[in-house]
């Protein structure tokens, strides 16, 4: 399916999807949605470029191995965990703090970098296996 029209629109709907997805990442943890949905959607946005204008360009794309991404998104939700044993919680607890930046207060919280992590499991999960069946079927 590379037609003309889909590989000229691929580059486009990709750039779509993986805005949406950062929406429903942002939004997640106070309305429907969050890092898992948000990842898949943006895992989805991979394989609609893979599909149109193959493997390689996906991995260029990327810039970093998928299960690299989706390592330090485990790490990032790991840690998010363990700010709440330091602030004498219990683990996964969600702690929030307020930062002021050029003039702006910034609402962050451990539960947006929980979702942030998951994002990225899923992303880099999806993306590696979405990658290696698009790599098998073309050989």
């Amino acid at each position: 399916m590379r037609t003309v029209i889909f590989r000229t629109v691929a580059p486009f709907l990709t750039a779509l999807m993986i805005i949406f997805s950062i929406f429903i990442l942002l939004r997640g943890h106070n309305e429907p949605g969050g890092g898992f949905i948000g990842g898949l959607i943006a895992a989805s946005a991979n394989a609609v470029y893979g599909i149109a204008c193959g493997v390689s360009p996906v991995r260029r794309s990327l810039r970093f191995h998928p299960m690299t991404i989706a390592g330090a998104g485990l790490f990032i939700a790991t840690l998010a965990g363990l700010a709440s044993i330091f602030a004498k919680a219990g683990f996964l607890t969600g702690l929030w703090t307020t930062v002021h930046l050029f003039g702006q207060s910034i609402d962050l919280s451990t539960p947006l970098f929980f979702d942030i992590g998951v994002y990225l499991v899923v992303l880099g999960t999806f993306s590696s296996i979405g990658l290696a069946l698009e790599e098998r079927e073309v050989e």
